[in-house]
């Protein structure tokens, strides 16, 4: 079993255990009551030039503990200042120790969109990510059918939330565009062995059309990286330990940002 299994099966453990606080039918219920999204995190990654998700991160299961202190708010706060143009946001408990209030927090603490960066393996997550605040929820292909990313990309929809489609590989990248992604992140991190290729990204690249908002994730670590997923025509780059280990967050976007 590799670790992307053992982290959606443990999400539909905790999805059984949330339902039984509140119904499925009531968390539709209060997400459909919210008012609808605006689709901002697509739009942040539309302007001109390269986009910056940066990322709120306590824990891997690659890295394992990356920050011990975690003063989360203060880190999302750091990253709007320093110009980020979006905050992804773990709340993955288990191996990325992440918690659904980080987002909460986070989500009414700063101006700019926030991602829930999770294992969705139900759509119950999706009104979840509504009422805790995202803008934007992940898919990932290699764990979600073409039929459930299609239908849970409809749900997102109607809440005004963007779906960020994450793929690997060629065939999950197609599986992407056939189930209608508008943003494809190609993860240059194998969630199988963790091992990290940015080449992934020039890989793939080629098969997305121009109009499908294109991410680059994992492995960023340079202003030359930024600079090279640029040239080959990423629309916005996702930065997790890079920025989560850096002392000085602000002058290390600044970094990223400063061979553009």
């Amino acid at each position: 079993m590799t670790i992307l299994d053992q982290l959606a099966g443990y999400a539909k453990e905790r999805v059984l255990e949330a339902k039984k606080k509140m119904s499925f039918e009531e968390m539709r219920r209060q997400a459909l009551g919210l008012p609808k999204g605006s689709f901002s995190f697509e739009q942040a990654l539309k302007k001109p030039g390269m986009s910056f998700i940066c990322e709120c991160k306590k824990a891997s299961p690659s890295k394992g503990l990356i920050a011990p202190d975690f003063p989360y708010l203060i880190i999302a706060e750091e990253y709007e200042a320093a110009g980020a143009d979006a905050i992804s946001v773990l709340t993955e408990p288990k191996w990325f120790l992440g918690k659904d209030e980080y987002l909460k927090e986070i989500a009414a603490t700063v101006s700019i969109p926030c991602l829930r960066k999770d294992f969705t393996v139900d759509e119950y997550m999706i009104y979840e990510a509504k009422c805790l605040g995202a803008s934007a929820v992940l898919l990932i292909c290699a764990i979600l059918s073409e039929e459930q990313l299609r239908e849970y990309g409809n749900i997102c929809d109607e809440l005004g939330l963007s779906a960020l489609v994450e793929a690997h590989d060629e065939a999950e990248a197609l599986k992407a565009l056939r189930a209608g992604a508008r943003i494809i992140g190609v993860n240059n991190r194998n969630l199988k062995d963790f091992t990290v290729d940015t080449e992934n990204s020039r890989r793939l690249r080629e098969l997305i059309p121009p109009e499908v908002l294109f991410v680059s994730e994992s492995g960023v670590k340079t202003g030359e990286d930024v600079k090279r997923l640029r040239e080959m025509g990423a629309n916005a780059v996702l930065i997790g330990e890079t920025l989560m280990r850096a002392e000085d967050k602000k002058k290390k976007l600044a970094e990223l940002k400063g061979s553009l």
